[in-house]
């Protein structure tokens, strides 16, 4: 029988990202006879573009849509005979949508009261009430091998357009870089709240230094709403190698193209991060708010920082505290050996070897989590 199955699809880039992995093994083991619609968020759709593992891109904003649309989303699914229904989302919504659509199989998660609409559940681990961290990569795999299909690989992967290339391209040459440059790649951005952020100053300090001492040129990451954020960082940095992003023609498919071209990337635990892992990008990851182990990968050219604090991680968008004590205590002085460290290790222009899972700055006698 060959299969037709849609699978829900994250909302968040780091989490999209994270979804590859299952992506790949639904791809493998049904093989080219099956057809597979992704059903996601418009911000998603670039970022997945040339994969190979979808027929189709259904375009879904739940949000926006309301339960118009998401009836519409119904009579699609059903109107395109699927049988099979993949859950990565932990709403109650898309469970009611693929329960209406006659969807045979529906695999997710029991969680927002949706247990009843599933035919394949899967109990999230958890003390009690509380959810119990587990990285969202062996999150959505743990689904894969519910409805049957192995898993040879979690690594993430994407794929880059010709076109974002040649949007890269523009860009160093706007940037003053030479076209077969690797600078590092800074991001401090986070569409999901501020208390991810690193200090503007912390990155302007890091990103001089990097261009003084260790001669790298550095370009600043941002999205649309981050130009300002990006433009004040280079300013500050006061390096003619430090340049910005804020005056390109944004776009995720760019994003991905500058990220694949860094000799290293910075970043908070936010979507470039996850992008640098796909490209097998050495990567020196900042943690704040976050818990390191609902994001972990396999990418061992990874090295993390954290600031161990008495409130953290609290997981917030906004800092409860009003102090952002986590982001602010991560010193731009450990920031830059990471940098120097990782830079060293991968050599000039060469990938990177295996990196530690975790290092923890300043341990104070509050603890840590």
């Amino acid at each position: 029988m060959t299969r037709r199955a849609v699978v829900f699809l994250p909302n968040w880039i780091g989490d999209a990202t994270m979804a590859t992995p299952a992506l790949r093994a639904l791809r493998e083991h049904w093989g080219g006879d099956a057809w597979i619609a992704g059903v996601m968020h418009p911000r998603v759709e670039p970022l997945l573009r040339d994969t190979r593992w979808l027929d189709a891109a259904w375009i879904h904003d739940a949000a926006q849509a309301g339960w118009i649309g998401a009836l519409g989303l119904a009579r699609r699914m059903r109107a395109a005979r699927v049988d099979t229904s993949l859950h990565l989302t932990n709403d109650f919504r898309s469970a009611l949508v693929a329960r209406l659509a006659g969807v045979r199989e529906r695999a997710g998660y029991v969680r927002d009261r949706r247990g009843w609409l599933l035919s394949t559940r899967l109990d999230p681990p958890r003390r009690g009430a509380t959810f119990l961290p587990v990285p969202a990569v062996d999150y959505y795999l743990a689904l894969v091998r519910a409805i049957g299909v192995p898993v040879a690989s979690t690594r993430l992967e994407l794929a880059l357009a010709s076109a974002d290339d040649a949007d890269a391209d523009r860009a160093w040459a706007a940037m003053g870089f030479a076209p077969d440059e690797r600078p590092l790649v800074l991001n401090s951005s986070s569409a999901s709240g501020s208390a991810k952020l690193w200090p503007e100053r912390h990155c302007a300090e890091l990103a001089g230094r990097i261009a003084r001492e260790l001669g790298r040129g550095v370009a600043i990451l941002c999205g649309p709403d981050e130009r300002e954020r990006a433009a004040r960082i280079a300013a500050l940095a006061a390096h003619p190698r430090v340049r910005s992003l804020a005056g390109a023609p944004l776009s995720i498919g760019l994003s991905k193209a500058v990220v694949s071209r860094a000799c290293c990337l910075v970043s908070t635990d936010s979507g470039p991060r996850h992008v640098g892992a796909a490209f097998g990008v050495p990567v020196v990851a900042m943690f704040g708010p976050t818990d390191p182990a609902w994001t972990l990968t396999d990418h061992a050219g990874e090295l993390r920082l954290a600031q161990p604090v008495p409130c953290g991680p609290c997981g917030g968008r906004h800092c409860p505290e009003r102090h952002h004590a986590c982001m602010q205590g991560l010193a731009v002085d450990a920031v830059f050996r990471a940098v120097a460290r990782t830079l060293g290790r991968a050599g000039a222009d060469g990938p990177a070897a295996a990196a530690p899972r975790a290092v923890r700055l300043h341990a104070t006698a509050a603890g840590t989590r």
